[in-house]
């Protein structure tokens, strides 16, 4: 049976110690995990090394009807799964329809997609050294696959991974945010309880580091995919030997405001971009360049868009910005924004800390380019301003960063919209709208530290799977 956080699934009885999952606004204990150790991880490895032998033989035909069947219980299961996150992570309730709507479709175009999932014909006799042959590649399943989420999109970065990689028959292991472990294992279930299911194909364990790190040492996957900090991404590529790794990392997603952009629009979509999920989002905007003639003007826009944001309750439907994960990231964000104004940033907006560890959306100016507010990933509601006196000057300052996730600039000059997509230094460039804007049919990753592969379900199956090249004589 599938394995489930030190339990195997149909089982009565959990072995091991239960941890409390608090909310971030009520502070009430609302699910609960089975923390697991070290032999949990080589169990779930085990079992997912002998399921592979049969998923790999499995037909695409089931794997399809797969995908489909989870993406229609998903469906039906849509305010269950709302709600759900919103208890376990307090995101707005608005944007948990969202993200599980999101999770709906992201399944449906993995299953679309697997049916584009082959290689091609190869002619071995174009070069002088070559002959005719019946020469060809295919793709085929890589084999086990651990696959590490976080909690700031518990469903949809959850089914990016193991969508993908079922759906291309491996086997998975998925280790989930201790944030929201309800929320993984409800969707975990769907798959290991429908009928179209491979047996064992997919386990679930949770747990820290130590955990964390078996499952990213042992011999036995074929494929680590994780989405995190760069710090952890570090660990995983020093630890994890030989094999495919695909990291979504940290981003510091920045915006240029040219002089002739809407200027209206552009701060209503900027405060949308930087305070959505509290800036707890890979993407979130968090660098805005100015041009000089437009800074003070812009700046006052921006704070009245923050001012009209609703914040607090994230059950109400109204409700746009909910808390931050827990309260170490709030003392933080404090401690980012004094930091910032202890070196000469102006706060435009902003910067209190409310009860039910909210932090208001907060909009630093004058901010330059040694403060670590601009330089590192805040993953919090911060937005810093910078006062450019050119296109150029905006792109080197953008492009001078470790990370390179999205950009994004508003213009009406088609001059700079080309040379924007040619000169920015990242793995997407979205033009009159913000960094934050993410499609998930679309590819998606990073440069530099933002990491490695990319996902999106077409780019996933290929991530998920193995060249094999025949030649037939």
């Amino acid at each position: 049976m599938a394995y489930i956080a030190k339990k195997f699934l149909g089982s009565t009885e959990y072995d091991g110690e239960l941890v409390d999952v608090v909310s971030p606004y009520s502070k009430e204990v609302v699910t609960q995990y089975v923390q697991c150790d070290v032999d949990d991880a080589k169990k779930s490895l085990e079992i997912a090394k002998v399921a592979f032998n049969t998923t790999k033989k499995s037909p695409l035909h089931q794997r399809i009807a797969w995908l489909e069947d989870v993406a229609k219980k998903l469906k039906e299961n849509k305010e269950y799964f709302t709600l759900l996150i919103t208890k376990e992570v307090a995101k707005p309730i608005s944007q948990s329809k969202i993200e599980v709507q999101r999770c709906i479709e992201n399944i449906e175009l993995c299953a679309k997609e697997l049916i584009n999932l082959h290689g091609e014909t190869i002619s071995t006799d174009a070069t002088i050294s070559g002959f005719k042959t019946e020469s060809y590649f295919k793709r085929v399943p890589a084999g086990v696959v651990v696959a590490i989420t976080p909690f700031n999109f518990p469903l949809n970065l959850v089914a990016h991974k193991i969508a993908p990689a079922l759906g291309a028959g491996n086997s998975v292991v998925l280790k989930p945010t201790p944030e929201a472990p309800f929320v993984a294992y409800s969707f975990a279930k769907l798959f290991i309880e429908s009928e179209y299911a491979i047996k064992d194909a997919l386990s679930v364990v949770y747990g820290d580091a130590e955990v964390g790190s078996e499952l990213v040492s042992n011999p036995i996957p074929r494929i680590i995919s994780f989405t995190g900090s760069v710090a952890v991404g570090k660990i995983i590529t020093q630890n994890a030997g030989i094999k495919k790794v695909a990291l979504e990392l940290g981003g510091n997603a920045a915006t240029f405001v040219e002089s002739t952009a809407d200027l209206d629009r552009a701060a209503k979509r900027c405060a949308i971009g930087a305070f959505s999920n509290s800036g707890q989002v890979c993407i979130s905007l968090q660098r805005i360049y100015v041009d000089s003639k437009i800074y003070e003007e812009f700046a006052e826009k921006l704070a009245e868009e923050s001012k009209k944001l609703v914040v607090g309750d994230p059950f109400k439907e109204d409700t746009f910005m909910g808390p931050l994960i827990n309260e170490d990231s709030v003392n933080r964000a404090k401690r980012w924004v004094e930091s910032a104004i202890n070196e000469g940033a102006r706060l435009v907006a902003g910067g209190a800390i409310k009860e039910g560890n909210i932090f208001t959306p907060t909009i630093l100016a004058d901010v330059h380019d040694n403060m670590n507010v601009i330089c590192e990933e805040v993953f919090a509601p911060i937005v810093s301003l910078v006062k450019v006196n050119s296109f150029e000057e905006a792109v080197q300052k953008m492009n001078n960063s470790p990370y390179g996730l999205q950009f994004s600039i508003f213009t009406n000059r088609i001059d700079l919209m080309k040379r924007s997509i040619d000169e920015f230094e990242c793995g997407g460039v979205v033009i009159n709208d913000i960094p934050t804007l993410r499609f998930d049919i679309q590819p998606y990753g990073g440069y530099k530290l933002s990491g490695i592969g990319k996902e999106g379900p077409k780019y996933a199956l290929e991530e998920m799977t193995e060249i094999k090249s025949v030649v037939i004589c």
